[in-house]
């Protein structure tokens, strides 16, 4: 494996003519675990054992990379974590595959190390957490991080045509696009919500009000100081000063087990928040309002089993399958029929063509449908 190291205008179109016609790997190495704003400190691109490491922390204009790109079969590999980075820095790729997507409906492994090895026989770098966790904005970067940034897409394009190839053997390109359309527009939604806060279910109406006004508020501080929002004020904190709110910010500040200091700096705007949120309107829970008895949780449990069948029979993951939580939601739909279960599911095409049936069945259990 070889791969050139470009931080120089002059010399980065000249570095992609280096690499072969044909499918190109791509891949981020992020700067942002720290941040609001997701941003690349490394783009790499490669193929046939030579890898371009592209510096955006150097470069101001990557069109190169993107006309390079235009056209082009581009390889990554759970691309989720890489098309906004690559976004923001002015690359657009058209045309891309995920290995990790079709990895996991052929139920190979879907980390990119065990799936080298499994598929190609190639290894990764044996410390590849070490090099995740790493500083990739800091300046140099060491020849080891480089090495194991283009060990990550030198091989992408034969891994991929080996999971292509396993795909349309088994029949399973139509599921394949359906879950790569699907995973590109999670990928490009960068729409956030409170209501995705993990435990909110619990609050009552009016804790409900105050974590919105918090929320909103540490939303915009991280926004204008590009931080983290966790690191201001942890998910877990914000629910319990919604649930028990503090009396002063320096009591708000006193909740927080870490990183005191740029919460201390922000304080009393989150305080303000909470004062907003307690004299706002309370806001009640909504959704179906289904109330769950143990009929449900019998019903939930067979479809359950039943998904883990048809799962086990193809070779698959049954989480890839159906999610488990995504059948809470039909049970509440009430459904007539088992396309109008799969419907309440969220099921796309390929999983209702496979669990339509069985689901039903395991629904309507011991009644007549």
């Amino acid at each position: 494996m070889s791969w050139t190291f470009v931080d120089d205008a002059d010399a980065l179109a000249s570095a992609l003519n280096e690499l072969p016609p044909g499918p190109w790997g791509v891949d981020v190495e992020r700067a942002d675990s720290l941040r609001y704003h997701r941003r690349a400190a490394l783009i790499q691109v490669g193929a046939d054992g030579h890898a371009i490491l592209v510096d955006p922390l150097a470069l101001d204009d990557l069109e190169p990379v993107d006309r390079a790109l235009d056209g082009r079969l581009c390889i990554l590999h759970a691309l989720i974590n890489d098309l906004v980075p690559l976004t923001r820095a002015g690359i657009a790729p058209a045309t891309v595959a995920d290995t990790s997507v079709g990895a996991a409906l052929l139920g190979l492994p879907t980390g990119l190390a065990p799936l080298m090895e499994a598929v190609l026989g190639v290894q990764l770098a044996a410390d590849k957490d070490r090099f995740q966790r790493a500083d990739w904005e800091r300046r140099p970067l060491a020849n080891e991080m480089l090495e194991y940034a283009a060990g990550d897409v030198v091989d992408l394009p034969a891994l991929w045509k080996a999971i292509s190839a396993r795909l349309a053997e088994t029949n399973r390109i139509a599921w394949y696009d359906e879950e790569l359309a699907e995973t590109i527009r999670v990928a490009t939604d960068e729409s956030r919500s409170w209501k995705n806060v993990r435990g909110l279910g619990r609050l009552r109406p009016q804790g409900r009000a105050i974590l919105k006004a918090l929320w909103q508020e540490r939303e915009a501080i991280a926004d204008t100081q590009d931080v983290a929002p966790n690191r201001i004020l942890h998910d877990r904190v914000l629910l319990d000063l919604a649930a028990h709110p503090p009396e002063t910010a320096e009591g708000l500040v006193k909740r927080s087990d870490r990183r005191r200091g740029v919460l201390r700096r922000n304080a009393e705007r989150l305080f303000d928040a909470v004062l907003s949120g307690a004299a706002a309107a309370p806001i009640e829970r909504t959704g179906p309002g289904h109330r769950w008895n143990d009929e449900d949780r019998a019903a939930h449990d067979r479809m359950r089993h039943a998904r883990s069948h048809v799962a086990r029979d193809i070779g698959i993951e049954p989480g890839v399958l159906c999610p488990g939580r995504l059948l809470w939601s039909a049970i509440a739909a009430d459904p007539a029929d088992g396309r109008a279960l799969c419907e309440a599911a969220g099921l796309r095409q390929w999983q209702t063509g496979l669990l339509q049936e069985a689901l039903w069945e395991a629904y309507v259990g011991d009644a007549a449908p």
